[in-house]
């Protein structure tokens, strides 16, 4: 019968060499950017998709189903690793989001893609959360900066590839006799399988035989709940106003049973989210810095392409590339920072500086006009992407050496989850003020046309003003430059509460020696 005390493990994993690291760390990155380039390559290509498939009405849910199995999955995998092993739990997450891949590529309806859109995002939960984790069993605290920094820079990549690759394949109407956009899912088959392998030959981690009991009902209660707030993220101010009963409902949906499901944790033997770890303060303010620095990401790496293409008439492929500033900072900060933590063993000051370079950032692009030069706003893109790069590796570095070794699964994943739910409310309440903010402008620029034009009459974005006369575009122009400017000033007060958690965040030393750290939390290293 097993037992709740882990047995004993080998140090294999803690002994590898930096180039024996890096090989395992490479598949992991691989992983990691297919989640990552997923929701940035097919968001390109979805008008191409819908138009082939004649399924134009059920475009979002395109996205909003991969959004949803993907959060939703993302705690349940970092639980589920503690208790199986993530190496098993980490393959079966794979395999999944390739079959998923294979069989999006093959839709040949709208409901088939959504469908096979939702079993890829049950895979792509447990990519970024069982990376993070994994990252924990190979490489001690001390060492993890070092390491973490290049999983930051593949969001940037993703970022600035996602649009670029989208975009040709979405204009390639034939690949190889296939349509294009098709490639935009095969295209992460040979990489999932290169993961894969190295994956099943390189990695190595703790053996753990616990007594097993899944939580059931934690899972249903936080399915419902994840499902109902994320599709007032997606709902809210597009679909439906935020006060329609619709909204409104799947709000109250959404708190009532998160509350069920806390109470329900509290009680479980094997809690998904064990309750216990916001007892310590380093884990609660964490995962708070998660969730603020998730609503500050989507507001200035969705908007500021936004403005590209609106204002500046850029093609998305261009306003990819323009991003590429952002990216540089993002990597720059990224690896120095995780360099950094690991030569010094201090984690607390990167997220303060970022917090302010934050500010700093959103009130310079606050001061954007209508011809504001690329080189100023390359500058100004720097800085948010090396605000970016200190704040995002630390809270999952924090979580990590402070929650106990058998449950740094669910601990990782809750952080994850935070960012993923502030992305999604960020994306909403942006998007509102976006909207709000433009109809404001365009009335007080434009009085005569009150209430006959607004800003759905430019849900196409610059070409729907080709119609117009010269005069009434450039006010419209102005109106969405405008509009753009209060959304970062509305930012601000976000990156000013993000400063303050990264200021409360109390800094325990790195654990620095591998057979200290496993057998302070009850494992023994055999030989």
């Amino acid at each position: 019968m097993s037992s709740n005390k882990p047995q004993a493990i080998t140090d294999t994993q803690y002994n590898k060499s930096h180039s024996e690291i890096m090989v395992v760390i490479t598949a992991l990155m691989l992983a990691m950017l297919l989640a990552a380039l997923d929701q940035t390559i097919v968001a390109t290509a979805l008008p191409r998709i819908a138009s082939d498939l004649h399924g134009l009405s059920k475009l979002s849910w395109v996205a909003t189903a991969y959004l949803l199995t993907s959060a939703i999955s993302t705690p349940l995998y970092g639980k589920i690793g503690d208790l199986y092993g993530r190496k098993k739990i980490f393959q079966i997450s794979i395999v999944i989001f390739l079959v998923g891949s294979a069989l999006s590529g093959l839709s040949q309806t709208m409901n088939q893609l959504v469908l096979f859109r939702a079993l890829q995002g049950i895979g792509a939960g447990g990519l970024i959360s069982l990376v993070l984790a994994i990252i924990g069993d190979v490489v001690p605290p001390r060492q993890r900066g070092r390491y973490q920094g290049y999983f930051g820079a593949v969001f940037g990549v993703a970022s600035v590839v996602g649009p670029l690759l989208g975009g040709f394949l979405a204009d390639a109407h034939t690949l190889l006799g296939v349509a294009g956009w098709r490639w935009i899912f095969y295209i992460n088959i040979p990489i999932g399988i290169v993961a894969l392998m190295v994956i099943a030959t390189r990695l190595h981690l703790p053996i753990k035989r616990l007594e097993h009991k899944i939580d059931y009902s934690g899972a249903s209660l936080l399915t419902v709940a994840s499902a109902a707030l994320i599709l007032v993220s997606v709902w809210a101010g597009i679909t439906y106003t935020w006060t329609s009963w619709q909204i409104l409902t799947l709000f109250l949906v959404g708190v009532i049973f998160s509350v069920l499901f806390v109470f329900n944790e509290r009680r479980a033997k094997e809690p998904i989210i064990p309750m216990n770890l916001f007892r310590g303060s380093i884990f609660t303010v964490s995962v708070i810095m998660s969730l603020l620095s998730g609503v500050i990401m989507f507001a200035t790496i969705l908007y500021i392409p936004e403005y590209q293409q609106i204002v500046r008439g850029y093609s998305p492929i261009k306003s990819g590339l323009m991003l590429f500033p952002m990216v540089l900072g993002l990597f720059v900060a990224s690896l120095v920072s995780g360099r950094l933590i690991t030569r010094l063993g201090h984690y607390k000051p990167y997220p303060i500086i970022g917090g302010v370079l934050l500010i700093i950032g959103l009130w310079l692009w606050s001061g954007l006009g209508l011809h504001t030069s690329e080189f100023t706003l390359g500058w100004w893109m720097v800085i948010i992407g090396l605000a970016i790069g200190l704040l995002m590796q630390v809270p999952t570095l924090a979580v990590q050496n402070s929650v106990p070794f058998e449950k740094m699964g669910a601990g990782t994943s809750t952080t994850t989850f935070a960012r993923s739910i502030g992305s999604s409310f960020g994306g909403a309440v942006f998007g509102t003020i976006l909207i709000s903010r433009l109809n404001t402008h365009i009335h007080n620029l434009l009085p005569q046309f009150k209430g006959s034009i607004n800003a759905s009459s430019f849900s196409g974005g610059t070409a729907s003003l080709s119609h117009l006369p010269i005069y009434i575009q450039d006010k419209v122009l102005r109106a969405f430059v405008g509009a753009f400017h209060d959304l970062f000033i509305y930012a601000i007060p976000i990156a000013v509460l993000t400063l303050i958690t990264a200021v409360l965040l109390k800094e325990a030393p790195l654990k620095d020696v591998a057979k200290e750290y496993a057998e302070g939390e009850g494992f023994s290293l055999g030989g």
